[in-house]
C-alpha cells in the first residue's frame, strides 16, 4: 500500500474513488426507505431494487463504451452524469412522483455498471502489474468498509435530512469525486488490437502482463462481435473461464442465502429482525480482515489460489449457520465478510493481468451480468424454497455447493502463479501522456 500511495496519480484516484463511493453507498438503501415512507409499502420498496438491477441486460453496451473511451474522462464524466441524475429527485415530496425515484434508482444502477467498468480499466491502466493485488485491495476494503457503515449512515442522513436534501448532498459528493478526477493526467483510449481479439500474437499490457495467445478467439472487431467480445474473452481465456464457472456458482450460493437471514435470526436464533443489523457489522468487520489481506494472499497462492480461499471461507461461513448458535453465527458471519474481498480481489487481479486493455471494460462487465442475473433469480427461489424447506437443510446445501466451486478452483489453481513481489524501491511516476 505504500508503494501504491507513492504514485501521485493512485493518490488522486483513490480519494475521488472513495468519495464517489461514499455517496452511492449513502443513497442505495436511502432510495428503498424513502419509498417505504412515502407509501407504506415493502412491496413498492422493494421494487427499488429492481429498478436498480433491472439496467444489467445493458452491460455489453456498457462495457463496449468504457472500452472505447478515454477512461480518466468517462470516470469524471460518469460521476457528473450521476450528480445530475440525483437533480430530480429535489421534486419528490409525496407519493404523486413515485416514478421519478423509480427512474432515477434505473439510472443509478447504470451508473453503477458503467463505474464499476471503468474503475476496473482504470487501475489497470494507473497501477503496474505487481501493485494490482494492492490497488485491488485497498478499493475492496474502502468497500466493505462502507458495508458496515454506508447503510446506517444513509438511514441517519435521511432521517436527519430528508430524501430531497440527501439526494443534494450525494450529487455534491459525485461532483467532488469528478473534480478529483480531473487532477488525473489523460491517456488515449486503447486501441483494439486484432491480435489480441482474433488470437494471433501474445502482446503485452501496459501494466505488463501478458496477453494469451487465442484470449478471446472468434471475436470481431465491429458489430456484434464487438458487443460479445469480453464474453468470449471470459469463455475463452482457461484460468478466466475457471474464475467464471466459480463466480457464478458462488453468488447463485449467496442469492439463496440472502433469503434465510430473517429465518436465521427468528426461529434459529429467537431475535427480533434488528438484530440482522448487528450481523452484518461483523460482516463488514470480516470484510474490511480480508480486504487488507487479499493482497498478500494474492502473492502466495496466486489470483486462482486466493479466490478459492474466499469461496472456502463462504462455505464455512455458511456451514457454520446449519447449527444455530450466537457463537456460530458470529463466527460464520465473519467468516462470510472475510471470503468477499478475497474473492473479488482474486477475480479482479487475474481479470487484469489476463485480459488486453482494449477489451477489459466488456470482460467487466460481461462478468457482472454473469453473476448478477443468476445470484437474482437465486433470491426469487430462495424466497420460495425458504417456506417449504426448513433453512438448515438450504444452508447445508449452499455450503455444499460452495465447497464444490472451492474445490473446481484449486484443481485449477496451476493455471495462475503468485504474483511476482513489488521491488525495494517504487517506481518512479510515468510521464504524462499525451491527451486523446
Amino acid at each position: 500500500m505504500r508503494q501504491l500511495l507513492r504514485r501521485p496519480d493512485f493518490r488522486r484516484f483513490f480519494l475521488a474513488l472513495t468519495v464517489s463511493m461514499i455517496a452511492e453507498s449513502v443513497l442505495l438503501l436511502a432510495l428503498a426507505v424513502w419509498v417505504k415512507e412515502l407509501t407504506g409499502s415493502d412491496g413498492l420498496a422493494g421494487a427499488t431494487f429492481v429498478a436498480l438491477t433491472a439496467p444489467m441486460v445493458l452491460a455489453p453496451l456498457v462495457g463496449w463504451v468504457v472500452d472505447r473511451a478515454h477512461r480518466r474522462t468517462l470516470f469524471v464524466a460518469l460521476n457528473a452524469v450521476t450528480a445530475a441524475l440525483l437533480l430530480p429527485l429535489l421534486a419528490v415530496h409525496d407519493d404523486s412522483r413515485l416514478w421519478i425515484i423509480y427512474a432515477v434508482a434505473a439510472g443509478y444502477g447504470l451508473s453503477y455498471i458503467a463505474l464499476g467498468a471503468t474503475v476496473t480499466a482504470l487501475v489497470q491502466e494507473l497501477v503496474p502489474a505487481h501493485l494490482l493485488p494492492d490497488a485491488n485491495g485497498a478499493s475492496q476494503t474502502v468497500k466493505q468498509g462502507l458495508r458496515l457503515a454506508g447503510p446506517l449512515l444513509g438511514a441517519g442522513l435521511y432521517v436527519l435530512l430528508g430524501g430531497p436534501a440527501l439526494a443534494g448532498a450525494c450529487a455534491l459528493g459525485f461532483l467532488l469525486a469528478g473534480a478529483i478526477g480531473l487532477t488525473l493526467r489523460t491517456a488515449p483510449a486503447p486501441v483494439e488490437d486484432d491480435r489480441a481479439v482474433v488470437g494471433g500474437d501474445p502482446g503485452t499490457t501496459p501494466t505488463g502482463a501478458a496477453t494469451p495467445r487465442g484470449t478471446a478467439a472468434g471475436a470481431t472487431t465491429g458489430g456484434r462481435g464487438a458487443l460479445v467480445a469480453g464474453l468470449r474473452h471470459l469463455v475463452a481465456e482457461p484460468a478466466l473461464r475457471r474464475a467464471l464457472v466459480a463466480v457464478v456458482v458462488a453468488t447463485v450460493g449467496l442469492g439463496f442465502g440472502e433469503t434465510l437471514w430473517f429465518a436465521y435470526v427468528d426461529q434459529g436464533l429467537g431475535r427480533q429482525p434488528a438484530f440482522l443489523g448487528v450481523l452484518v457489522s461483523v460482516q463488514g468487520i470480516g470484510g474490511l480482515v480480508g480486504g487488507i489481506g487479499s493482497a498478500a494472499l494474492v502473492r502466495r497462492f496466486g489470483e486462482l489460489g486466493t479466490l478459492a480461499l474466499g469461496v472456502a471461507a463462504l462455505a464455512a461461513g455458511t456451514l457454520a449457520m446449519v447449527r444455530p448458535g450466537l457463537v456460530l453465527a458470529f463466527v460464520g458471519i465473519m467468516l462470510i465478510g472475510l471470503g468477499l474481498p478475497m474473492s473479488m480481489v482474486g477475480t479482479m487481479t487475474l481479470m487484469q493481468r489476463r485480459t488486453p486493455p482494449e477489451l477489459v471494460g466488456r470482460v467487466s462487465a460481461a462478468l457482472d451480468a454473469l453473476a448478477s442475473g443468476p445470484q437474482a433469480v437465486a433470491i426469487g427461489a430462495g424466497a420460495l424454497l425458504v417456506g417449504l424447506v426448513d433453512y438448515r437443510l438450504l444452508y447445508a446445501a449452499i455450503g455444499v455447493l460452495l465447497l464444490v466451486a472451492a474445490g473446481y478452483l484449486l484443481t485449477g489453481r496451476r493455471l495462475t502463479t503468485p504474483a511476482a513481489p513489488a521491488p525495494a524501491t517504487a517506481p518512479a511516476e510515468p510521464a504524462p501522456a499525451a491527451a486523446g
